[in-house]
């Protein structure tokens, strides 16, 4: 029997990819790890050699293309970079849980690297079916306004579970099984970013898994999902050994969130006396520099643009998941030949005269606070 790992990204995301790929092979070389891939590869770049790290690939049109058929583009297009990489989140734990040699299946962000065995992890899988980390272990001091807000009051609106982490064991017929179809079924239909119906991509469903499913372990180990969200809570040291602990535990994988200004704010903000926090931002900076692929264009993602490269505006995409009658008439919206694009200009939702292509952005992947 075979553990089973994988994360799901863009090209744009695989320098980080390839980041949680070392770290994790470091500790359980073992383990098969698959490449799940919303994007198609930049002109002249191939597949095989880009995902090298990885011991198998699924692209969303493998997970979904059966299922959706015609409708495949039209779905992909209701989507931005984020809410398409987590949607077939779901599919894809599915996907790995049929295995016939699956015993356990692991998802990680791409911007999460191991810093220690995860066989606790694993183990936890024995007697549990799904196992979820939660963005806070530990209430703020009354008197801390500032983190309340940052924090706890954060993961009300986005979700008390990280979805950058999740595990199931694979049970015939057990709960792992029915929450990876539930969790599927929904993000199929569902996967938005749209706090005014309280959703969050593929996050905030699952404040409803402890309802829903039994066998469920909430992981209360504080070496767990270290993120800028709960760094008020955890303190990092390192040994005379070379091995990080956290609150006294080892830190098992850490999750760098919002690489770049956003980040770093929130990590000087509760790491300002912790400067051993700073280090290993520090050291993840230099290993996504060093793991970034030159043929991989900064902000690429192939489904970010309509096929004559002009950039698809998230509002073009609302507009389009909103129109039952657009998704009717327009099948294929990436298509600029079969009227769409020239009904966003007379209608005067794109420029008439577009700017130059440019690359699609790509914000903080599983965005969560």
């Amino acid at each position: 029997m075979t553990i089973y790992a994988f994360s799901s990204f863009t090209y744009s995301y695989l320098n980080r990819a390839r980041v949680l790929a070392h770290s994790l092979r470091r500790f359980h070389p073992d383990w098969h790890l698959c490449a799940v891939v919303t994007d198609l590869p930049p002109d002249g770049a191939n597949q095989s050699d880009l995902l090298a790290d990885f011991d198998s690939v699924l692209t969303a049109e493998d997970l979904l293309g059966d299922e959706l058929g015609d409708r495949f583009s039209s779905w992909l297009f209701c989507h931005n970079i984020v809410e398409a990489c987590t949607a077939v989140k779901g599919r894809a734990l599915a996907h790995l849980l049929a295995k016939p040699n699956a015993e356990k299946v692991f998802f990680f962000d791409p911007d999460i690297a191991i810093f220690d065995s995860l066989t606790p992890l694993a183990d936890a899988l024995d007697s549990s079916e799904i196992l979820l980390t939660p963005h806070q272990l530990d209430p703020e001091p009354r008197e801390n306004a500032v983190a309340i807000g940052d924090n706890e009051i954060a993961s009300l609106k986005w979700g008390a579970y990280n979805l950058g982490f999740v595990g199931v064991a694979n049970t015939p017929g057990g709960e792992g099984q029915r929450f990876a179809q539930w969790w599927g079924d929904r993000l199929l239909d569902w996967c938005q970013d749209n706090l005014s119906k309280g959703l969050f991509t593929d996050q905030k469903w699952c404040d409803l898994v402890p309802s829903f499913f039994d066998d469920v372990h909430v992981l209360r180990d504080a070496g767990c999902n270290v993120a800028s969200w709960n760094l008020s809570q955890r303190h990092l040291k390192f040994t005379e050994a070379g091995d990080i602990k956290v609150n006294n535990s080892a830190l098992r994988f850490f999750h760098f969130t919002k690489l770049g200004p956003v980040g770093d704010q929130m990590t000087r903000r509760y790491a300002h006396d912790n400067p051993e926090v700073l280090e290993v931002w520090a050291w993840y900076k230099r290993a996504v520099t060093q793991a970034k692929v030159p043929e991989i264009p900064n902000r690429y993602w192939h489904y970010g643009t309509f096929c004559n490269g002009q950039r698809i505006p998230d509002a073009v995409r609302q507009l389009y998941r909103d129109r039952a009658d657009l998704r009717a008439a327009f099948s294929d919206p990436f298509d600029v030949e079969n009227g769409f694009f020239a009904w966003l200009i007379a209608e005067g939702h794109i420029n008439h005269d577009p700017l130059p292509p440019i690359p699609s952005t790509h914000p903080a992947h599983e965005v969560t606070q």
